[in-house]
């Protein structure tokens, strides 16, 4: 997999919501260019390796 993939990729691919993944952006739980951006079109990619690495550290 790519390193930055669409929501709905992401989504396919993770198990989460396309709707779950829009609100760990707005909410601050994943930082923008960090763990998500906008690309030059306005479309929000997502970084998989720092998701990955989110779950892997806030896993109980």
């Amino acid at each position: 997999m790519n390193k930055w993939v669409t929501i709905k990729k992401f989504s396919e691919a993770s198990g989460y919501s396309e709707d779950a993944i829009r609100a760990k952006t707005k909410n601050g739980t994943w930082l923008y260019r960090k763990h998500f951006t906008k690309g030059p079109d306005g479309r929000i990619m997502i970084n998989v390796e720092e998701v990955n690495q989110w779950l892997e550290n806030t896993a109980a």
